[in-house]
């Protein structure tokens, strides 16, 4: 656990069940002050759940959220001016134009009319929907409409900021700038915690993670220590669906570690000491079997094989979300 001296967020056991569906079943963690901070996880999981606890959307059936030493259940009033909110889905009227709606905003933060314009402009400004201000949202591309969301939840200049998948469905150049945006954010001493599938995401933004999976935490750390507890090189095979079952039991033969599979990509996986000896004996037994590998390969362990180890299963990374909209 980490050390809570400088934790903004504090969550502590807290669960919330639906009838015989653990949504939450006891999940803990600490964000400190001026950083990013990822969930991790599959859909599903209880992400957007502990992301509605925080943003006091929702009471925990038991447990503790605090925000700045404010208890989020006692006191949700005094939490909700600390924070901002940026949902799975950008939430703007199509009708509003850009600086309709952030006026809006505002003026429901009760902030005054010229502090209101003055707020407007400069989000407008920065990003990048001064030319379209005066447009209606319902003429805004997807990633126009997440970065007016994003927008509204900065509009109260909260301190902490939570973003739940931020970046799913953008291209990879309107990623790449909101990634941007939220660092320049938390530069300027802001607190983010963020929700995300994707491994690249995580990876390149968060200070520490928690991968977590059916309510429970199930690893956490910085990204370079996750990587590390696997301590190992990981040999990875495709091969033809006829040949799966036969190559899954020479895995199993060459190595002490349980092979994991990846269902997504057709992929068995292995971890080695040496990955290049095993490498190579693989390639052998592969070629006694008549087996032809569609792949293989060997490297260092990355947040993927963190990720299939504790769950057994792996996150959508951004190259393969872009390979399935290429054969729509």
């Amino acid at each position: 656990m980490k050390d809570s001296s400088q934790s903004v967020i504090v969550v502590e056991n807290i669960k919330k069940y639906y009838g015989e569906v653990k949504a939450l079943d006891g999940v803990s963690l600490r964000v400190d002050k001026g950083k990013i901070y990822g969930l991790l996880g599959p859909n599903g999981a209880g992400k957007t759940t502990v992301v509605r606890a925080l943003a006091t959307l929702l009471v925990p059936d038991s447990g503790t959220v605090t925000i700045n030493d404010v208890d989020a259940v006692e006191h949700p009033t005094r939490v909700r001016r600390m924070i901002g909110l940026a949902g799975q889905f950008a939430a703007v009227d199509d009708f509003l134009t850009g600086r309709e709606t952030l006026m809006m905003v505002a003026r429901l933060y009760h902030v005054p009319k010229k502090e209101a314009t003055k707020r407007t402009n400069e989000l407008l400004r920065r990003l990048s929907l001064t030319d379209a201000a005066d447009r209606p949202a319902k003429t805004y591309s997807g990633g126009m409409r997440r970065r007016l969301d994003l927008g509204a939840s900065l509009v109260g200049r909260p301190e902490i900021l939570f973003m739940d998948e931020p970046t799913t469905g953008l291209d990879p150049r309107t990623r790449q700038e909101l990634w941007q945006l939220i660092r320049e954010l938390v530069a300027e001493g802001r607190t983010l915690l963020l929700t995300t599938q994707y491994l690249e995401e995580a990876d390149a933004l968060c200070d520490y993670i928690s991968i977590i999976d059916r309510g429970k935490v199930v690893k956490q750390g910085t990204a370079t220590q996750l990587k590390a507890s696997l301590g190992r090189d990981v040999v990875e095979v495709q091969v033809a669906d006829n040949h799966h079952a036969e190559t899954l039991e020479i895995m199993k033969k060459i190595s002490r570690s349980k092979p994991q599979i990846d269902e997504m990509n057709q992929a068995i996986s292995i971890r080695a000491t040496k990955g290049a000896d095993m490498l190579i004996q693989l390639v052998k037994e592969l070629d006694k079997a008549n087996i032809k590998p569609k792949d293989i390969s060997v490297h260092r362990p990355s947040l993927d094989d963190v990720f299939l180890s504790v769950t057994g299963k792996k996150p959508k990374s951004i190259s393969s979300v872009k390979k399935k909209r290429g054969k729509k």
